[in-house]
């Protein structure tokens, strides 16, 4: 009998372990967050652009805060939820009429996307707005590069696959959304090793959870991999890019 249920790509449990391996590094005062730094100021600044102040929010996926400082510093009453904490993006939302829902850095890894969309924008009152942010296709092009020089003619499946913009507009048209606007900004930052950006991803919740994970690198496996990334860079440094996806539209009224 045919399934109806999604693919299975990513592991709900390691997805959960990932948010909450951040909570040991996040809390040093150098912890790294550019990537959720740029999404919050996007956020902030698009709702400023039209003007929107609204009265009840929900903020999901910023363990930093700030969007939800903001937002009450506009008056509003603003709800928090952490996937670390048991929240699943994948279910229906346990409240509902919010005027916007942010949802930062954690629908890369949905099994079900237009589903958890689909959630989102039922949390939502009408006329509610929904900003979506998070790793998109085109991410991370040297990392790839040295994981397939390091697996060679076996490469094994060890990065996320991400959705691009046109894939992003179907989804929001699908899912029933208003309105809606895509669209993809390069964020990029320079690393003296391979070990220093794999040592990021994992602070920063981006770590491999795929449902099948490609086996550990051996030693030299590595060794080809952190060499094909310092061949990428000059003067001791290789730059990475992170392609920001941002999806945004409205509920019916």
């Amino acid at each position: 009998m045919a399934s109806n249920a999604p693919p299975r790509i990513f592991d709900p449990q390691r997805r959960l372990a990932a948010r909450r391996r951040m909570r040991a590094p996040r809390s040093a005062c150098d912890a790294p967050r550019y990537i959720i730094d740029d999404m919050v100021e996007d956020v902030i600044e698009r709702l400023a652009f039209l003007r929107i102040e609204p009265p009840a929010a929900l903020v999901v996926g910023d363990w930093t805060g700030e969007l939800a400082k903001s937002l009450r510093s506009l008056g509003a009453s603003v709800s928090e939820a952490e996937p670390a904490d048991g929240f699943d993006i994948e279910r229906p939302y346990p409240h509902g009429g919010f005027d916007f829902v942010a949802s930062l850095g954690v629908l890369d890894t949905a099994n079900d996307l237009p589903g958890a969309l689909i959630h989102i924008r039922n949390a939502l009152s009408p006329r509610g707005m929904m900003v979506a942010s998070f790793v998109g296709a085109g991410s991370l092009p040297v990392l790839r590069s040295a994981m397939l020089a390091a697996d060679g003619e076996r490469p094994a499946p060890r990065l996320h696959p991400q959705v691009d913009v046109r894939a992003g507009g179907q989804l929001l048209q699908r899912t029933g959304f208003a309105d809606p606007v895509i669209d993809s900004r390069p964020l990029r930052a320079s690393f003296r090793s391979l070990d220093a950006l794999v040592a990021d991803l994992r602070a920063m919740g981006l770590g491999n959870v795929l449902a099948n994970p490609g086996p550990p690198l051996g030693k030299a496996a590595l060794d080809r991999a952190r060499a094909a990334f310092l061949s990428e860079g000059e003067h001791g440094r290789t730059v990475e890019t992170f392609e920001i996806l941002t999806l945004s539209g409205w509920r019916p009224g």
